[in-house]
């Protein structure tokens, strides 16, 4: 079964845990042997832009280090050949330059999302 996995909500349970939930599960899914893609939308579509950075932060004396590599994690997906689509206008509307993502994020235009979505089993929106 071929799954596109929809992430509109981004940075999900990021204060609580070292990853995007949803990432993680899809990199767990993938390893498994799926055929799992994703298309990243509104708030997540920060997650392919380049160069983030989260300083440590401290909190009554406790020092946070490890602060959550989203951009890090879509990467690893991307090694693992799983395809990342980009929600083109929410790029526009945050000011993302093609060249400032993720080279293996590929934009793609809402006009172009049926095309897109009937080459898939199943669809799940987060």
């Amino acid at each position: 079964m071929k799954v596109l996995n929809i992430i509109s909500c981004g940075y999900r349970a990021t204060l609580e845990e070292q990853d995007d939930t949803i990432v993680w599960i899809t990199h767990a899914i993938r390893g498994a042997g799926a055929d799992i893609d994703i298309l990243l939308r509104g708030p997540a579509t920060n997650y392919v832009a380049t160069g983030q950075k989260v300083s440590p932060i401290s909190i009554g004396g406790r020092e946070q280090k490890h602060a959550p590599d989203i951009y890090g994690q879509v990467a690893s997906l991307a090694g693992k050949e799983a395809k990342i689509f980009v929600a083109a206008e929410d790029m526009d509307s945050r000011g993302l330059k093609r060249e400032d993502c993720l080279p293996a994020a590929q934009p793609i235009r809402t006009d172009d999302l049926p095309t897109l979505i009937r080459g898939y089993d199943a669809v799940w929106h987060w």
